[in-house]
């Protein structure tokens, strides 16, 4: 009973929003005309000049204001952009003017590192480049959009955008070319992308949400088109953007077919904990098709699927009770990923609290990779409906039996941008199966508040994992203003098998205010300040842990920052449990504080350093962390990483000390010819792991991987022979 009146509050709290959703207030967004290149002129030529015909009659855009530092003031350098088509291709070019061009900064050279999801909040940040940046809502549903970015050096970078930002997709890849130019006046770059690689709907108006971002980074001076606005605008406000109108007669293909088939080949040495070595060569072939259904509809299809290129995850050590969370990297899965989210990511400091589907239980096991037989994935828009329906088939492996994997998605449109929407999943095999589904919601009763939440109940095939959770949360933000409070209730057996659930049996309250005030003075651009506060009791409603915190951080406008915070707090073991198989923490209450710190240099220099710290006093005894970073780029062709992380644990039942060591390294000899090092040193392992990978894309969505991982070291010595791989790769994509 306890559990269906938490659920039943969670449903109402969010249904508060439904009827107060409002169109976005404002002004008028602006308009850009598309102009269709005539069938007898040139052809545009993709080397970043806007020297064509089209580029000197084409209407341009204009009138970029500043985001930061001066909100609302006209940009200190003007940019312009316009937009051509064909009967293949949406063609934009930008024209970024300088007054001082040789203060551009253009450092990176490889794909898909010019944007990053910043760590505090929902967004983009950038990496330290000059850069613009184009959103493209081929829909119009002012909800989700395809993001293209560049530098001065012609680097790529895309991405998609879902529900206003709230997922930031780096990892999608999609086939489309560009090309940058530096001249004396400042530099200009042209975007082609096929139309065939953006999905829109059939007839229409002819009209595309559309935005363009420029980052000057000397000035850390960001500019938009539209949407410029810090209380509720923002480049992955989807809903904030313009209008590109005169889109009409686009291409439809009768068939819309891709095919990229693969094959790898090399070999493999596997070492067992008898340090036995296995070693085979390997030769595996297989197979993606993707195809368009119907206008804005993907499937995809994998056979034998293979993740070689894919790189090795980042080595953590866990100081907590709780499971790690790894990112999920690869390809397959990355594609409208945003469609599938459902739950609860919860803070940069927290594995998520409960999330319904994770791909990552999809072909991951502890110890190892699990076979992928084959799969498909359905994901996309049809009306004001976006649906994702994935099933996937992995085989036997580590005493597991051959696994059905599937998930049925729907999202329905509310008002101008939010949404009501259910997902299924199930997982079965010939031993067990687990059901779980819910049903989630998004509403904006205005441009600056949120209303979201969820309700989901699991069930298992032996009836030991029945259990119910959900979710209300409200969000308001404001430039110098911000407060988020949240509402989580997880029962005691609720279990998905593929999903991700850090803790069972809780009931959670949060609130988080920010202030953030502007000073003048001192060089400084902004003072972030946090107060939070969350309580944790189990289902019964007994007090399980509390903790209140506040920090302050100010950053300068040259683009250093730094924060420090502390937290008190009480927290009870209701089970020992043992941290890294070292210590052993009894039941019990205790007593906690977390002091710590981060600092960071401007991103935007050729040596950028980064150090945190903390000191955890909890379990009877304290935890220490310490973790410096440094990062060089000489040039756009080379950029090294040096980073460090020390962890001291000091507490009743023992003692122990782990370190991680980071090397990376980047060379580039052009955007398409780039070569990655990841060497990594875990002392609580004793094992030193490397990750060397040099991939070629021979033309676009066509690429040769060279890939080599070793592992070395156990508790008998550190250069002890481990697991080896040594593969060659090659992937065609043919389209239809």
């Amino acid at each position: 009973m306890r559990a269906m009146r938490a659920v039943k509050a969670i449903w109402l709290v969010g249904m508060l929003g439904v009827g107060r959703v409002t169109a976005q207030s404002g002004s008028e967004p602006p308009s850009v005309v598309a102009s269709r290149i005539p069938s007898d002129a040139p052809s545009i030529k993709m080397d970043g000049l806007l020297t064509e015909p089209i580029w000197q009659v084409a209407p341009a855009a204009a009138g970029f204001r500043q985001r930061e530092p001066d909100m609302g003031s006209a940009a200190s350098e003007t940019t312009t952009f316009q937009v051509a088509y064909d009967a293949t291709t949406l063609y934009i070019a930008v024209s970024a003017q300088d007054r001082s061009p040789q203060r551009i900064v253009h450092r990176i050279l490889q794909r898909d590192r010019l944007l990053r999801s910043p760590e505090f909040r929902i967004g983009i940040d950038y990496a330290g480049d000059d850069v613009v940046a184009i959103q493209l809502d081929p829909f119009h549903d002012h909800r989700s959009a395809f993001v293209f970015a560049t530098n001065a050096n012609g680097a790529e970078f895309e991405a998609l955008l879902t529900d206003e930002g709230r997922e930031f997709n780096i990892d999608w890849r999609g086939i489309w070319e560009v090309a940058s130019s530096r001249q004396g006046d400042g530099w200009t770059a042209e975007f082609a992308i096929p139309f065939r690689s953006l999905r829109y709907p059939s007839g229409g108006d002819g009209v595309w949400g559309i935005n363009v971002v420029r980052y000057i980074a000397r000035k850390r001076e960001e500019t938009l088109w539209s949407g410029w606005s810090r209380n509720e605008g923002g480049f992955h406000r989807v809903s904030q953007s313009g209008h590109v109108t005169g889109l009409h007669g686009l291409p439809r293909l009768g068939v819309n077919l891709e095919a990229k088939p693969y094959l790898l080949a090399g070999y493999r040495r596997d070492v067992d904990d008898d340090l036995v070595a296995d070693t085979r060569g390997t030769v595996e072939a297989g197979m993606d098709l993707k195809w368009e259904v119907s206008p804005g509809l993907l499937l995809d299809v994998t056979a034998n699927t293979d993740f070689a290129q894919v790189e090795a995850d980042d080595e953590q050590v866990n100081l907590t009770r709780f499971s790690l969370f790894f990112p999920e990297k690869r390809e397959f899965f990355l594609e409208n990923a945003g469609i599938f989210e459902f739950g609860n990511r919860g803070d940069s400091f927290e594995p998520p609290p409960f999330l319904l589907f994770f791909s990552r239980t999809i072909g991951v096991h502890e110890d190892g990779e699990v076979p992928i037989i084959g799969g498909a994935r359905l994901t996309g828009r049809t009306g004001g409906q976006t649906v994702g329906v994935l099933n996937v088939v992995t085989d036997e492996a580590f005493d597991q039996p051959r696994t059905n994997n599937a998930v049925i998605r729907v999202k329905r449109d509310v008002g101008g941008t939010g949404y009501l929407g259910g997902m299924l999943t199930d997982r079965r095999s010939s031993e067990a199966w687990n059901l779980a589904g819910g049903l989630d919601w998004s509403f904006w009763p205005s441009p600056t508040a949120n209303v979201q939440g969820f309700v989901a109940g699991t069930s298992t095939s032996d009836g030991e994992g029945d259990g119910v959770a959900g979710r209300a949360a409200f969000t308001w933000e404001r430039d110098r203003i911000g407060l988020t409070t949240s509402y989580l209730y997880i029962s005691p057996d609720a279990t998905a098998d593929l999903g991700f659930i850090t803790r069972t049996d809780i009931s959670r309250a949060d609130v988080l205010l920010r202030l953030s005030p502007r000073p003048r003075g001192l060089g400084l651009r902004v003072i972030d300040v946090y107060t939070w506060g969350q309580t944790t009791t189990d289902t019964d409603g007994h007090l399980l842990d509390w903790q209140a915190g506040m920090s302050v951080g100010p950053k300068w406008q040259s683009g250093e920052g730094v924060s420090v915070y502390y937290a008190p707090g009480r927290t009870t073991i209701d089970e020992s449990f043992d941290i890294e198989d070292r210590v052993d923490v009894p039941e019990g209450q205790y007593d906690s504080y977390l002091l710590g710190w981060f600092a960071r240099t401007s991103a935007t220099r050729n040596v950028v350093l980064e150090f945190d710290g903390s000191i955890n006093g909890n379990y009877g005894g304290t935890t220490k962390s310490v973790e410096g970073k440094v990062s060089l780029a000489p040039s756009p062709n080379l950029a090294l990483s040096l980073g460090y992380k020390r962890n001291e644990v000091d507490l009743p039942g023992g003692a122990f000390s782990a370190d991680i060591g980071t090397l990376r390294l980047t060379g580039a000899a052009s955007t398409r010819l780039v070569a990655n090092a990841l060497v990594q040193y875990n002392s609580l392992d004793n094992r030193i792991t490397s990750n060397l990978r040099i991939a070629y894309t021979f033309r676009p969505g066509s690429d040769l991987f060279l890939v080599y991982n070793e592992q070395r070291g156990n508790e008998t010595g550190l250069w002890v022979k481990g697991d080896r791989a040594a593969l060659i790769k090659l992937t065609w994509l043919t389209r239809f």
